[in-house]
C-alpha cells in the first residue's frame, strides 16, 4: 500500500502559532487519464477529472482549500475539500482553541457565550466509500461550486457560519474500477472501529481534526432514498438523547429537499426509525462511518441513494437510462448535502450546546440520560438502550500481561482514536487491584468515554432484543485483541503518570546467555516474529504447546527481530527439543481480510480460487491449502481436481467454515459432522481451550459468524477448542431457526476447532469460528498461524 499523507487537519494545541488559516491551498498532482474509469459510462465525474478541478476552483475561488489527507491502497490521493469564508491564521487559531475547548474542558465551554456565538459549524460530507456507489461523489462537487462561487446571501451566510468539510470520494480505487469495496478487497463500511485500511485511518484523522456536529455518508441503491436515523437496537454508548432529537429533524429536512426536487421517484424517503421494524437498519455497531462519528460528537447519517446503477443493471442497463438514474441520485446527493448544512447552520447553537453537553457528561462521569416515551414521534421502550460506564480500564505492565506487543497495539489504536490514555509513573492501586509502573490507564472520565467503551467493553448479548440485525452486533477489542486489559467498576481512581501519544517500546530479550530462545505464539507480532526469523534462515524448532525455540547462536538476530516486532522473548534450556520449523507458503482460497491477515503475519500467500485452479495452477512450492471461500472441489475439471487432490496428498489443510467444512467432505478429510449455525449469528463467544499446539495460551474468547460446530469426531480428530458448556455467546446476535435448531444453547460444548490426520496421511485443522474477521480479532490470529504451522509439519 501507498504511504500515508502526514497528519493536516487536526488542530495544533490551543494557543499555538503554527495553526494555518483559509484558504489552505493545495497544488494537487494530476493523474493520468484513466479511459476505464467506470464511472465514465454514468456520464459522471472520473477520478482523474477530479484534481483538475479542484486546482481550478482554488484559482478562482478564496473560499475553498484543498488537503491531501492519505493515499488509497494503489496510491491515490484522498481529498478533503473545505469550504469557509477566509481566515486569518489568528482567526483559525481561535476557532481551533473553541474546538479543543470543547472536548477538553466542556464544563467551562457550557458557560462560554463567546464560544456559542462565535463558532463556526463543522460540517463533514462523506463521499464514495463503496466504490460503485458513484453519485455522492457527484452531489457533493455541485454543493462545493455553489459554496464556493454564489453570490447569494444565503450562501454567504452558509459560508460564514460554517465550516463544510468534504471527502470527496474515500474509495477512488473502487470508484474507478466500479467495485463496492476497495483494492484490498475490504469493505471500508465496515472498518472504522477497527481501522485496518489507509482510506478508513485518513477519514478517521479528519474526523477527528473537525470535530464535526453534523456528518452526513452519501450511499446508494435502496430502491426509495433512505435516510437514517436507523431502528433499535440503539449503540448504548451514545448519548442517544442528544443525537436523535437532531437526527431525526435533519432526516425530515432531507426529506423536505429531495420531495422539493418534484421527480416521481423523490416522492418519499425512508427513515428506518419512523418507517422500519427493528433491527432492519440499526445504529448498533460502531462500524459504520456514521455510527463511528457519533462518539467524536457529531449527528451522523446515513443517505441512501433510490435508483440502483451498479451490478446487473450497470452491465444490462442502456446507457441513456443509467445516466438518467445517475442524474436522479445526484440531485439527491446534492439536495440532502444541501439539507444537511443548513440544518447545521440554523440549529448551530444547539448542536455546539449539546456537543458540548456530550463531552461534558463523559468528563463528569455522569449517567447518561432517557427520552420520555414520544420525545421524538416513534421512540418507545424499545428504543432505549444504555450502559453503565466503568470507573476506569487498566491494562497492566509486567507479569499480569498476557502479550506486552498486543498491549502496545490496543493503547495505539485507542490514542489514533482520539481515546486519553494515561501511563503510570509508579504503582498505583484500582478496583483493589495493584499495578505497576508502566500500566495504562483509561479514566473513563473524559470526554469520549463512549468511544472508548465501545472499544473496551464486553458489549451484550441482544438475540432476545430484535428479530434481526443488519449487521454484526458483537465485538471487543478487551477480549479479542490479546491483551490483558482489567476493569475498573468503582471507586476512587488516582494515578501519577503522563498522557500517552504511543505505547511504549515492549521488545525484550529477557534470556542468559548461552540459553536457547523461546517465542511465544500468542499475538500475530510473535508469528511475524518467527516468520522473519525463518525468512533470515534461523533453525526454529516448535514444540508441542505451539512455542518456538531459536538456538542461543541466533541472539543477535532475535534481538534484532524482537524489537522490530515489539515481542518477548524467554529463555529456555539449551537444546529444547522440537520439529524443525521452515517457510510456509500457503495457497488461500479466502477473503479479502483473511489474505491480509496471513500476508500481514509473514507468511507467503497465493491466493486461489475455483478459476485460478482450473487454469492450471502450479502447486510447487505450497505447503499448506487455506479453504474458507471461492474453492469448491465438486465444480473442478478433472485435470484441476486431480492437481488438487496430489497437494491435498501430500501437503497440509486448514478449512474455516461453510465451504471450508464442505471441501473436508468432498476431499474425504477428517472424519467429522459440520453443524450449521444461523447464517446471520454473530458475535463475541466464550471457549474453552484444550491446550494443545493450537490453543495453548490462547484467549477465553472467539468470534464467530455464520458459526459452524463439529459433532461426531472420529478416531484420531482432536477438539483443540470448544464452545462454552453454557451460554456461550457473549455479546452479540445468535437465535436459533424456526425450527428450534442451531441456536447457541445447541453449539454448547460442542468442539468449534478440531485438528488431526486422515487416513492418507494429510494434516488437516477446520475452524468453526471467524479468527481472522475484517481483521478485527487480532488476538485470534495466531490461532491461525500455529494451524498452518502444525499441518505443514505434520504434513512432512
Amino acid at each position: 500500500a501507498a504511504t500515508e499523507a502526514p497528519r493536516l487537519l487536526r488542530g495544533a494545541p490551543a494557543g499555538a502559532g503554527r495553526v494555518q488559516g483559509y484558504p489552505r491551498r493545495t497544488e494537487l498532482a494530476t493523474f493520468p487519464v484513466d479511459a476505464g474509469d467506470r464511472s465514465l459510462k454514468l456520464g459522471l465525474t472520473p477520478y482523474h477529472d477530479l484534481a483538475p478541478w479542484l486546482n481550478e476552483l482554488q484559482r478562482r475561488s478564496d473560499r475553498v482549500s484543498v488537503e491531501v489527507i492519505g493515499r488509497s491502497t494503489q496510491g491515490r490521493d484522498l481529498y478533503l475539500v473545505t469550504v469557509t469564508s477566509p481566515e486569518t491564521p489568528a482567526q483559525a487559531r481561535r476557532q481551533e482553541r473553541l474546538r479543543a475547548k470543547i472536548q477538553d474542558d466542556p464544563a467551562a465551554a457550557a458557560r462560554d457565550r463567546a464560544l456559542l456565538e462565535g463558532y463556526k459549524a463543522p460540517v463533514f460530507v462523506n463521499a464514495n466509500i463503496h466504490g460503485n456507489e458513484w453519485e455522492g461523489t457527484d452531489g457533493a462537487r455541485r454543493v462545493i461550486e455553489r459554496l464556493a462561487t454564489s453570490d447569494d446571501p444565503a450562501v454567504r451566510g452558509v459560508v460564514d457560519t460554517a465550516r463544510v468539510h468534504v471527502v470527496v470520494t474515500m474509495n477512488p480505487d473502487g470508484r474507478v474500477a466500479g467495485t463496492r469495496r476497495n483494492a484490498a478487497d475490504f469493505d471500508l463500511n465496515r472498518d472504522f472501529i477497527t481501522g485496518s485500511q489507509p482510506e478508513t485511518r485518513a477519514v478517521r484523522e479528519a474526523i477527528i481534526g473537525a470535530q464535526p456536529l453534523v456528518l452526513v455518508d452519501e450511499h446508494g441503491y435502496t430502491g426509495t432514498t433512505l435516510i437514517e436515523p436507523g431502528t433499535p437496537p440503539h449503540g448504548q454508548n451514545y448519548e442517544y438523547d442528544l443525537y436523535l432529537k437532531h437526527a431525526y429533524e435533519n432526516a425530515l429536512g432531507m426529506e423536505r429537499a429531495i420531495q422539493a426536487l418534484g421527480l416521481p421517484e423523490t416522492t418519499r424517503a425512508d427513515i428506518p426509525f419512523r418507517d422500519f421494524t427493528p433491527g432492519e437498519w440499526d445504529d448498533w455497531p460502531p462500524i459504520f462511518t456514521p455510527m463511528y462519528s457519533v462518539y467524536h460528537g457529531a449527528v451522523g447519517q446515513t443517505v441512501e441513494f433510490p435508483l440502483r446503477v451498479n451490478g446487473a443493471e450497470y452491465d444490462t442497463l442502456p446507457v441513456t437510462e443509467l445516466r438518467r438514474r445517475s442524474e436522479v441520485n445526484t440531485r439527491v446527493a446534492e439536495a440532502t448535502i444541501t439539507a444537511a448544512v443548513e440544518y447545521a447552520v440554523r440549529n448551530r447553537r444547539q448542536l455546539v450546546a449539546d456537543q458540548v453537553e456530550v463531552f461534558r457528561r463523559g468528563a463528569a462521569g455522569e449517567a447518561q440520560r432517557t427520552l420520555a416515551d414520544g420525545a421524538v414521534p416513534g421512540f418507545g421502550p424499545e428504543d432505549r438502550y444504555t450502559t453503565t460506564f466503568p470507573r476506569a480500564y487498566v491494562v497492566p505492565a509486567g507479569d499480569g500481561q498476557r502479550s506486552a506487543a498486543a498491549a502496545a497495539r490496543l493503547v495505539d489504536h485507542l490514542v489514533a482514536n482520539d481515546v486519553r490514555v494515561t501511563r503510570a509513573s509508579a504503582p498505583f492501586t484500582a478496583g483493589g487491584v495493584r499495578y505497576g509502573a508502566g500500566s495504562y490507564v483509561v479514566d473513563m472520565h473524559q470526554a469520549k468515554r463512549g468511544l472508548a467503551n465501545v472499544v473496551l467493553e464486553a458489549g451484550r448479548d441482544i438475540s432476545e432484543d430484535v428479530p434481526v440485525m443488519y449487521d454484526i452486533s458483537g465485538w471487543s477489542h478487551r477480549l479479542l485483541w490479546g491483551a490483558s486489559v482489567d476493569v475498573v467498576r468503582e471507586g476512587d481512581l488516582s494515578v501519577d503518570g503522563d498522557p500517552v501519544a504511543a505505547a511504549a517500546p515492549t521488545g525484550a530479550v529477557a534470556a542468559r546467555r548461552g540459553d536457547d530462545l523461546l517465542l511465544r505464539l500468542d499475538d500475530p507480532a510473535d508469528v511475524s516474529a518467527v516468520n522473519a526469523l525463518l525468512d533470515a534462515g534461523v533453525a526454529l524448532r516448535g514444540r508441542e504447546d505451539g512455542t518456538a525455540v531459536a538456538p542461543a547462536a541466533a541472539r543477535r538476530e532475535v534481538e534484532r527481530v524482537a524489537e522490530r516486532y515489539g515481542v518477548r522473548v524467554e529463555g529456555v534450556a539449551p537444546g529444547t527439543p522440537g520439529a524443525a520449523l521452515e517457510d510456509v507458503t500457503v495457497a488461500a482460497a479466502a477473503g479479502g481480510d483473511e489474505l491480509t491477515a496471513l500476508a500481514g503475519m509473514g507468511f507467503d500467500v497465493v491466493p486461489v480460487s475455483t478459476a485460478v485452479l482450473d487454469a492450471g495452477f502450479s502447486w510447487e512450492g505450497v505447503d499448506v491449502l487455506y479453504v474458507s471461500t471461492g474453492l469448491d472441489r465438486a465444480a473442478l475439471g478433472a485435470p484441476a481436481r486431480a492437481a488438487l487432490d496430489a497437494f491435498v496428498a501430500d501437503g497440509g489443510v486448514v478449512t474455516r467454515g461453510a465451504t471450508g467444512a464442505a471441501f473436508n467432505d468432498s476431499a474425504d478429510l477428517l472424519d467429522v459432522t459440520a453443524v450449521r449455525g444461523p447464517g446471520a449469528a454473530n458475535g463475541v463467544v466464550a471457549v474453552e481451550n484444550s491446550g494443545g499446539p493450537l490453543t495453548a495460551g490462547a484467549l477465553p474468547n472467539s468470534f464467530v459468524y455464520s458459526p459452524l460446530w463439529f459433532t461426531d469426531l472420529g478416531a484420531g480428530v482432536v477438539a483443540e477448542q470448544r464452545y462454552a458448556s453454557t451460554d456461550p455467546l457473549v455479546a452479540g446476535h445468535w437465535r436459533a431457526g424456526e425450527d428450534g435448531a442451531g441456536g447457541q444453547q445447541q453449539a454448547a460444548g460442542q468442539a468449534s476447532l478440531v485438528r488431526g490426520v486422515d487416513e492418507d496421511g494429510t494434516a488437516v485443522v477446520s475452524f468453526g469460528t471467524e479468527p481472522l474477521f475484517r481483521d478485527h480479532p487480532k488476538g485470534l490470529f495466531a490461532q491461525v498461524a500455529r494451524a498452518v504451522h502444525w499441518t505443514a509439519v505434520t504434513a512432512r
